[in-house]
C-alpha cells in the first residue's frame, strides 16, 4: 500500500511540473533590452478591452479567448523567428506559449506580463 502511494506521489510530482519547464521565460527588463536592439515578434494575447488600457508599442495582437486564437496568431508570425508572448500577468501567455510551442514555434513567456511592464516603464 505504501509503495503504491509513494509511486502515485512521484508520478504526480513529475507530470505536474514538466509542462511548464520547457517554456522559457524572460523578464520585462530583458524584453526592454531586446526591443531596444532588435525587431522581435512580440505577441500580446490579451483581450481588446485590456489592450485599450495600454500595450507595448511594437506588439501584434491575438486574443487568447478567441475560438480562432491559433489561426489569428500564426497568420501574423514567422515560424523561423522566436516569439515573445505577454498577457496581463503571465498566465494566458504561458498557455499560449504551450500551444505555439507544440506546433514548432520557439517561444518565450514574458514573466509578470503587462502589469510588470507598466511598473517598470
Amino acid at each position: 500500500m505504501r509503495f503504491a502511494f509513494f509511486t502515485l506521489v512521484l508520478f504526480l510530482g513529475f507530470t505536474s511540473c514538466n509542462s511548464q519547464e520547457d517554456i522559457k521565460s524572460i523578464t520585462t527588463t530583458e524584453l526592454k533590452a531586446l526591443l531596444a536592439k532588435e525587431n522581435i515578434q512580440l505577441l500580446d494575447v490579451r483581450s481588446p478591452e485590456e489592450i485599450k488600457q495600454g500595450a507595448i508599442k511594437t506588439a501584434i495582437f491575438a486574443n487568447y479567448f478567441d475560438d480562432d486564437f491559433y489561426e489569428k496568431a500564426t497568420k501574423q508570425l514567422d515560424k523561423n523567428k522566436p516569439v515573445y508572448l505577454y498577457c496581463r500577468s503571465g498566465n494566458r501567455s504561458g498557455k499560449s506559449a504551450k500551444i505555439l510551442q507544440a506546433e514548432g514555434y520557439v517561444v518565450y513567456n514574458v514573466s509578470g506580463g503587462y502589469n510588470q511592464w507598466k511598473k517598470e516603464n
